[in-house]
């Protein structure tokens, strides 16, 4: 049984979000009184991973999809990952500037996608 490609490309941009995220504001917390070459290495190892799972989720998805719409697709999952990141690890607050940022994707998808 063959996964569609739409959930493989999503699938593994989530998890690629992910590593992305932690890599690129992860040591804000963690490594805030390192310097900041100890944190870019950190950073940059963790982003491997990132880059092991992207280049292959576009990949797979630019055999069905557009280069646009893989990147508002991606777009909308850094949000999605973003925001709880945020919250939970980083212990920001929540702000209904989020739901409106995440409004102005959800449009931002709907035009990228329509036919």
């Amino acid at each position: 049984m063959q996964i569609p490609i739409i959930i493989q490309t999503i699938g593994l941009l989530t998890l690629s979000n992910v590593f992305m995220t932690i890599a690129w504001y992860g040591h804000l917390k963690t490594l805030g009184g390192k310097p900041w070459l100890i944190a870019a290495l950190v950073s940059w190892g963790i982003a491997l991973f990132e880059y092991l799972l992207q280049v292959p989720a576009n990949r797979i998805g630019y055999s069905q999809y557009s280069l646009a719409q893989l990147k508002i697709m991606q777009e909308a999952i850094t949000l999605s990952v973003f925001v709880p990141f945020a919250m939970i690890y980083m212990d920001q607050p929540f702000k209904l500037d989020y739901v409106w940022a995440a409004l102005c994707l959800v449009g931002a998808v709907y035009f990228i996608f329509r036919t």
